[in-house]
């Protein structure tokens, strides 16, 4: 039998991945002003998913970040549902608090779908720029291949969530203003923090002894057998 056994540190980055995307629905609820700009208060958190999905393509390759990425959006999904059946239940007569927490887990299902539809395409088109980029350059240029495969993830996440998610709600020049500036700055947050990027996935491949280059994968998303 296959050993289809996962080390520790690919276990907690899982973990943190799932985390990640539910917390940032969550975040999702505030928009806050840096500058003068708007954005959303989820911009602190999402940016670390795709960060966790570059480390996973590098170092265990496509198929164990296909195998995150649907999992990331099972739990979201199943976060979904038990948030719209908590806001469903009746409120305790005493209880003051149902306006706020409606607002906040009470996610249209327009916005949901939106956000489930664009984090899948946004994850696997950043996982598959990661690893053919890796076969390309023989494993060279990692800081090139993060932003790089970062850049090509958010634009299509951004693409498909705003449109999807306020789509005849806002003016047409706003909503591709909104794509550019989330697609870009989510990327300049990948460069920042790229140090530590690098130094997390040299510590993981040597610790795990792991260097996947998939030269015999099959990039079609729904082969979840194929680890």
């Amino acid at each position: 039998m296959k050993n289809q056994t996962v080390s520790v540190s690919f276990m907690l980055m899982g973990i943190l991945f799932c985390v990640c995307l539910i917390a940032a629905n969550l975040l999702e609820a505030k928009v806050v002003q840096v500058g003068a700009l708007s954005i959303t208060a989820g911009f602190i958190v999402f940016p670390v998913s795709y960060i966790i999905n570059d480390c996973i393509a590098e170092v265990w390759g496509f198929r164990k970040a296909r195998l995150i990425i649907w999992a990331g959006f099972a739990m979201n999904f199943f976060f979904i549902l038990l948030a719209k059946a908590a806001v469903a239940l009746p409120a305790a007569p005493f209880w003051e608090g149902e306006e706020h927490f409606d607002f906040v887990f009470g996610l249209a299902p327009r916005i949901a779908l939106a956000s489930l539809a664009a984090f899948l395409a946004g994850s696997f088109i950043n996982a598959y720029v990661m690893s053919r980029m890796k076969i390309a350059s023989q494993g060279r240029h990692f800081s090139l291949r993060a932003v790089v495969s970062t850049l090509f993830g958010e634009s299509a996440d951004s693409l498909i969530f705003f449109p999807i998610a306020f789509g005849g709600l806002l003016p047409v020049d706003e909503l591709l203003k909104m794509m550019a500036v989330q697609a870009l700055a989510k990327t300049l947050y990948e460069v920042l923090v790229l140090p530590v990027t690098v130094r997390v996935v040299r510590y993981v491949k040597r610790v795990d002894g792991c260097d996947v280059y998939d030269t015999d994968v099959s990039y079609n998303i729904l082969k979840l057998k194929q680890l």
